[in-house]
């Protein structure tokens, strides 16, 4: 049965990967960046394809399961 040429293309775990980051504190020379408060300062970091175990497409977002177990979301643009 041939797709219709309206068919979505399939999400694929690289596709996911790179709509969705992580907090990580923000590092220069090994250590992490303090604020004026003294707490890290945190930055959003992307994420590997080979770091995806699992993920679904909701059509507006995406919900991606890591190997480290972490449950990301980030917004589809359409």
């Amino acid at each position: 049965m041939a797709k219709p040429d309206n068919a979505t293309k399939e999400m694929t775990a690289e596709d996911a990967a790179k709509l969705v980051s992580r907090q990580a504190p923000k590092m220069k020379d090994g250590k992490p960046v303090l604020d004026k408060d003294n707490k890290p300062v945190m930055e959003d970091k992307a994420i590997d394809a080979d770091e995806v175990l699992s993920f679904r497409d909701y059509g507006d977002h995406v919900v991606v399961v890591t190997t480290a177990g972490e449950k990301l979301r980030g917004d589809v643009k359409k």
